[in-house]
């Protein structure tokens, strides 16, 4: 990950997040800098981030976030956190038989989950050379920052499943927003009349919440499906 793309990625993850473009400040770039001088990983930073605006957008009552420093504490909690679990990571593996007792699933089990995962996204991308848009763009970048995640999940002393389900989420909404932005008005228009003709039967059975939960979900899954993207969480693993 280069220099520029670290900037990039944290920028455009907290404006994707916001929901409105936002220039961000001299201090929000010096604030990057920072995390990138002291070497805090960039998968860390942008899970930091989504996982405050998660919280964020829990909160009943909230104020718009104007500032990347709304994520910092989140950041430098995740940061906290990586680095106390790469103790003993340069050393040799352990031998204790209840390593793996620390994730739901044995680490060979999610590194070759991980890299067949990387391996799609490669070979989606290469398809998808001749086309200059936004999913094209994403793909490329969503492969590097799940190679990232791979290398650090692979060495680290002590993986967290709940940690990289977290950074995987962040990816698949990275290509979400893609997807979305792709489609035409057109085809956008006929997949969501289909999504309601097929939840009619069971709307007046769902609360609102429930019915655009569901709704988007679907609506999500014929667009995956539609252009080959995909699954990343660990519970398709």
């Amino acid at each position: 990950m280069n220099y520029f793309s670290y900037f990039s990625e944290i920028e455009d993850t907290f404006v994707r997040r916001r929901g409105k473009h936002l220039m961000l400040s001299p201090i929000d770039w010096a604030l990057i800098e920072s995390w990138k001088e002291r070497g805090v990983p960039l998968h860390v930073a942008l899970r930091g981030i989504e996982h405050a605006f998660d919280s964020h957008e829990a909160k009943k009552h909230k104020r718009t976030v104007k500032t990347l420093l709304y994520c910092q504490e989140e950041v430098e909690a995740q940061y906290v956190e990586w680095l106390e679990s790469r103790v003993g990571s340069q050393a040799e593996p352990t031998s204790e038989p209840d390593e793996d007792q620390k994730t739901p699933f044995p680490r060979a089990v999610v590194l070759k989950y991980l890299d067949d995962s990387l391996g799609e996204l490669t070979k989606l991308h290469q398809q998808r050379q001749s086309f200059d848009d936004e999913l094209t763009e994403a793909l490329s970048r969503a492969g590097t920052l799940l190679g990232e995640i791979r290398e650090d999940y692979g060495s680290a002393a002590a993986p967290s499943a709940r940690k990289l389900e977290e950074s995987l989420t962040g990816i698949e909404r990275l290509l979400s927003d893609a997807l979305r932005a792709i489609g035409s008005a057109g085809e956008i228009e006929i997949l969501r009349s289909e999504i309601k003709s097929q939840l009619k039967p069971y709307q007046r059975q769902m609360d609102q919440e429930v019915y655009e939960r569901t709704f988007d979900n679907l609506f999500m899954k014929r667009l995956r499906e539609k252009f080959g993207v995909p699954r990343l969480s660990l519970f398709h693993l």
